[in-house]
């Protein structure tokens, strides 16, 4: 078992990224998911019964089990992933003004993200 002081800072982690994953779920361009995924992680190091809650929840669960057991983003979610990062790329090399080595570093992070979510299954083999 953990110090205290350690399972506390994990399950305040949990839940900071609980919060920001429902925000993620109202407001466009927000991730949800990431955020989820880090929760989960959270509480199995800090409370068994806040992480199956949230593997069991209606709404954030699904997605969840869908990476952790088969490394599966689905098309819903793939597109509007790809679709705010485009709309990031656009913002940043038009309109946010960043020194070009920034924009250049921002675009080629975003563009590897883009990358790898786009590479991942749709849905579980077999």
């Amino acid at each position: 078992m953990r110090s205290p002081l350690v399972r506390y800072a994990y399950l305040t982690l949990g839940w900071v990224c609980v919060g920001l994953g429902a925000i993620g779920v109202v407001v466009p361009g927000m991730p949800t998911v990431v955020f989820l995924l880090v929760a989960v992680w959270a509480f199995a190091r800090s409370s068994e019964r806040f992480h199956r809650w949230l593997l069991a929840h209606p709404r954030f669960g699904p997605p969840v089990l869908d990476w952790q057991r088969h490394g599966v983003i689905r098309r819903r979610a793939k597109v509007a992933a790809l679709g705010f990062m485009t709309l990031a790329v656009v913002v940043l090399v038009f309109f946010a003004g960043f020194h070009w080595i920034a924009t250049a570093s921002l675009v080629a992070t975003i563009c590897g993200a883009a990358l790898f979510v786009a590479t991942r299954p749709e849905a579980p083999r077999g």
